[in-house]
This record gives structure tokens, C-alpha cells and sequence, in this order.
């Protein structure tokens, strides 16, 4: 085994952050921010697995800026990037040819988007990390955490990063790196949607023992520059109905924003039934809908992404501290699915844990738990927004969309009218979603394959080209990071009985069932993998565990 017995260099900080999206540098700016203005020091460093802070994030995104006031009240003048405020705000039910547009005033004003921005989430973060490095966090991109290490009492005592120079047999090559140790006195977890060590801690620490099970959507997204006739910034647009049917949740949005970009994108609930829906084929069949391509007519794709999305909401979040550190962002899982937002919800979250370690930290506390940041969350504004659409998932799911959104559209104005008080729920409480979505699955024999339409190169296009437009890379000769845990059970169940969803679920082509002498062969295409998760999520036997490669590989998304 690679680097068995090797004595790695180790580190030693007051607070380690795992990933260098919107939750984890918000944690780090905060942190030094109350250095500063007490007067005191504090050593923190953030480790980030992509290419450089950024390269990993997408979002839609519409941003609440309620965090980033609070965090930086002048971030207008430090030069945010948050260029472009909405100016319009549209709901569309779609039907196969034409829509029907939603009143604005039969949403409650918590779905608005007025007073909110729009821009790019990975160039955001980019901003911030600016903002963190200045403060004097450590950052160090490229560096995959891929271990725990542990105190001897089993508190989490810090990561290894930085692994690399392995063979895809496991052997090491000329000049391998075996990581480093960076231990800190509490370590906050900040991967974003089911990250590999925080489905670790959130399982051996049973975390989510008496909660509901986590829910997801995969969510689509395109990076469109258009003619000037086209472009109106400030336009935003969300749509449901076709070219789902009622009983597979999701919709679309689409953005105008910065220099004549439209970001269009699809989510499709996890949850879905019929193992033949390829959430990819659904959104560039949705792009040849009128009210989508009036908006791309003459434009260019210049970049393409998939990710994971949480949707659990309120009752599905876990318990957020545990022995040496705690879950912020989307790896507890704070997404609001009803306003399509969650950016504000993970800075403000880093936030509560950054200031509830900072004054442990200055106790001459680490490797407790800060059980202060559950009852700080409990407290917050994110907790709850939460609350209030806690029932609106449910609801979708168990009912569908056609009666399911007007009834949570009715609990919405309920809970946002009368304190959070619910109708379904009226004792308090929250409707239960059951099962995971890797259960929602149905043998293909229910149902029937979907003929989906040719792309035609101008405003649909085949995943592979798509995945170009990614700027996917990884280097080739490494452990395939995607494990399949029983390649049997897989040929027998996944193809035998699914009849293979795994090839229409994953965005980014990495699964096909091929032919080899004369048998169907389970095929990984590893290096295409976008990160996105939808495997380990949806894999109908919890069959295929992701695990993060070398650092340095994935996407490489531009202004995503």
C-alpha cells in the first residue's frame, strides 16, 4: 500500500477549514476578523481541492446578500463581485409548446428577488478568498483532503492533504507526495454537497440519528453569451412543468447578468422514479422551448457544470457539531429549495461556527465539541427561513407537481404570515420525506425507455462535447476515485434490474455498461468526472462511494 508506514510532515493551526467555497471562507474571514478587533492572533488555514479557489463552484446563482452585509457592510466599495441587481423577476409554467406566467403577487415575499443580485458564485469566492488572504488566512488550492486524523480520545484532530503521485495500481511513482498532517484545535468542514469526509464524520459520529434522510437534486448549468438584442440585465426567470412530468420534481432557471451573460440552468429532483429520465437529455430538450430560446438565439456556449444540490431542508439537517469540529455549508445542508438560494444560508453558517470556535479557541479549548454553534444556528435567521419551508419538499414529492406546488405555495404564505405556524404540520413539526432517493428508484421493468431528441449542435449538445466546455482535467495514472464496492451485485442489480441508470443519471458520461467479450463490463470513464456526486447519491444499491482524487483535478469552471 502507498506511503504505509510513512511519517508525514505535519502542520499545527488554531481552526483547519475543508473547502474554499462560500461557507468555508466566510469561516476564515471571521475568524480573523475577531482577531483584529480584540487584538488577539489566530492561525488559520483553508485546504481546497480544485485548481484554485473557485474552479469548483457552480451555482445558479441569485444571491440574498443578508450574509455578505453582515460580513463585509462595505462590500459594494471593496469591489464585490455581485455586478448586477434584478431588475425582473418571472415564474413560467411550461407546457410542451407554450407557458402560463405566475402573477407576481401569489408568492409570498420571501420567494421575491428583488433586493437580491446576480452574478457568479465561483468568482464571488475568489473575491472572498482575496479578502481572507489579506486578513492573513493561510489558502492552500490544490490540496485534496482525503483522511481524518484523530486524537487519542477519537476526536477529529486534523486532515491529510496534498496526497499525490499514486498509480491507478496503488503504487507510488517517482516523486509521489504522501501529504501533509494539518491538525488544528477544531477543524470545520466545508465541502460542499456530500463530501467524502463529511459523510465520514456524519456517519461514524451518527450525526443524523433521529433526523430525516437527506434529499438532492442535480443541477444543470450553461454559460451562454448572447447578442445585445437578447440581453436584459437584471432578467430573472424560474420555470416548471415541461418537460417533466408531474411525478419528477425540478425546474429551470435563467439569469442575465455581467457582460451579456445568461446562465441557463435545470434541476431535477433526485428523488425521481423511472431509471430511464437522463436529467442532462431534459435540459437540452428545454432549451428548444420558446420561452428558453428566445433568450440563446445567436449566443455561444461558453462553459458547461453539473453539481449536487441538497434539498432536505429543515428537518434533514444533522447535528452540526462533533468531537473537534463541526459541518458548515452544504455539507449539514442549509438550501432553501423554495427560493432556489443557499449561498447566504452556508457564509452565514461559517460565520456562526467561526465565531463560536474564535472564542474557544481564546478559552484555551480544541477538541471539543462547540455544541454553542448547534444553539447559534437554532437562534438564526438560517434556521428559521428554514422552518418555514420546511413542509414544501414534502409535499412536492408526495404529491407531484400539479397539486403539490399549489399546496406548498399555501403553506408558504401559512408559515411566512403566521410565525411558521403550518397547516399540515399544526402541532409543530415537519412532514417526513421517507425514503432516500437512491430508494426512490423502480426497476426499469415499470416503466418504459425515453426517446430523447438528437441535440442539434446550436442550442442542444451531446454530454462529451458538453463536457469539454467543463475545462475537465485529471491527471490519468491515479486510483480511480469512483469505488465500486461489489462489481457483481452492480451487474446483477444496476444493469439487471435498473437496466443501467447510472449511464443517464451521471452528467458527465463517466458510467457505460460495454461489451467485452461477449459480456455487458462495467466501464468508469473517471477522467470526465465533474464532481457533481449524483452517483454516490443515486446509485439504486449505495453501490458506488466517491472519493476525491489528487488535487488539482475536476472542473475548471469560469465564471460558474
Amino acid at each position: 500500500m502507498a506511503f504505509e508506514g510513512v511519517e508525514r510532515e505535519s502542520m499545527d493551526f488554531d481552526v483547519v477549514i475543508v473547502g474554499g467555497g462560500p461557507a468555508g471562507l466566510s469561516a476564515a474571514i471571521r475568524l480573523m476578523q475577531r482577531a483584529n478587533e480584540e487584538g488577539k492572533e489566530i492561525s488559520v488555514v483553508v485546504v481546497e481541492k480544485g485548481s484554485e479557489v473557485g474552479a469548483h463552484i457552480l451555482s445558479g446563482v441569485v444571491i440574498d446578500p443578508i450574509a455578505m452585509n453582515e460580513l463585509f457592510p462595505d462590500w459594494k466599495e471593496l469591489g464585490a463581485p455581485l455586478e448586477t441587481a434584478v431588475e425582473h423577476d418571472k415564474f413560467l409554467v411550461l407546457g410542451p409548446e407554450g407557458s402560463i406566467g405566475l402573477p407576481e403577487f401569489a408568492f409570498p415575499p420571501m420567494i421575491k428577488n428583488h433586493g437580491n443580485y446576480i452574478g457568479s458564485l465561483g468568482n464571488i469566492c475568489r473575491w472572498l478568498a482575496e479578502q481572507a488572504e489579506a486578513l492573513g488566512v493561510e489558502i492552500y488550492p490544490g490540496f485534496a483532503a482525503s483522511e481524518l486524523t484523530y486524537r487519542e480520545d477519537g476526536s477529529i484532530k486534523g486532515i491529510i492533504a496534498g496526497v499525490a503521485g499514486i498509480s491507478r495500481e496503488g503504487e507510488e511513482k517517482p516523486g509521489a507526495e504522501a501529504g501533509m498532517e494539518l491538525n488544528g484545535k477544531y477543524v470545520l468542514i466545508a465541502e460542499g454537497v456530500r463530501g467524502s469526509l463529511s459523510k465520514r464524520i456524519i456517519n461514524d459520529f451518527k450525526l443524523d440519528e433521529g433526523k430525516q434522510p437527506q434529499k438532492y437534486g442535480i443541477g444543470l448549468k450553461e454559460l451562454w453569451q448572447v447578442p445585445d438584442e437578447n440581453f436584459k440585465p437584471g432578467y430573472v426567470q424560474h420555470t416548471f412543468g415541461w418537460p417533466l412530468d408531474s411525478s419528477t420534481g425540478g425546474g429551470s432557471f435563467l439569469y442575465h447578468f455581467g457582460d451579456n451573460y445568461v446562465a441557463v440552468g435545470f434541476v431535477t429532483h433526485l428523488n425521481y422514479k423511472n431509471p430511464y429520465i437522463s436529467p442532462y437529455q431534459e435540459f437540452q430538450r428545454l432549451k428548444h422551448h420558446p420561452d428558453m430560446a428566445k433568450h440563446l438565439v445567436g449566443g455561444k456556449r461558453i462553459s458547461y457544470g453539473a453539481r449536487a444540490i441538497t434539498e432536505g431542508g429543515y428537518q434533514s439537517v444533522p447535528k452540526l457539531s462533533f468531537p473537534g469540529g463541526a459541518l458548515i455549508g452544504c455539507s449539514a445542508g442549509f438550501v432553501n429549495v423554495p427560493r432556489i438560494k443557499g449561498s447566504h444560508n452556508a457564509m452565514k453558517t461559517g460565520m456562526l461556527a467561526a465565531e463560536c470556535a474564535f472564542d474557544a479557541v481564546m478559552a484555551g479549548r480544541q477538541g471539543d465539541e462547540l455544541v454553542e454553534y448547534q444553539e447559534a444556528y437554532e437562534k438564526s435567521w438560517v434556521a428559521m427561513d428554514l422552518k418555514k419551508v420546511r413542509n414544501a419538499k414534502p409535499l412536492w414529492s408526495k404529491f407531484g407537481t400539479w397539486l403539490g406546488m399549489p399546496l406548498f405555495g399555501f403553506d408558504l404564505w401559512c408559515t411566512s404570515l403566521f410565525g411558521g405556524w403550518s397547516p399540515f404540520t399544526p402541532f409543530g413539526g415537519s412532514l417526513k420525506h421517507g425514503k432516500t432517493d437512491a430508494a426512490s428508484l423502480e426497476p426499469a421493468a415499470k416503466h418504459k425507455p425515453i426517446d430523447y431528441p438528437k441535440p442539434d449542435g446550436v442550442l442542444s449538445f451531446d454530454k462529451l462535447t458538453n463536457v469539454a466546455y467543463s475545462f475537465t482535467n485529471h491527471e490519468e495514472d491515479q486510483p480511480v476515485h469512483l469505488k465500486v464496492l461489489n462489481e457483481q451485485l452492480q451487474k446483477q442489480s444496476e444493469l439487471g434490474v435498473f437496466d443501467g441508470p447510472s449511464n443517464r443519471y451521471c452528467p458527465a458520461g463517466v458510467y457505460e455498461w460495454v461489451e467485452k467479450d461477449g459480456e455487458k463490463v462495467f466501464q468508469i470513464n473517471a477522467q470526465n468526472c465533474v464532481h457533481c456526486k449524483t452517483c454516490d447519491i443515486k446509485d439504486p444499491n449505495q453501490n458506488i462511494n466517491w472519493t476525491t482524487p489528487e488535487g488539482g483535478g475536476g472542473p475548471n469552471y469560469p465564471n460558474m
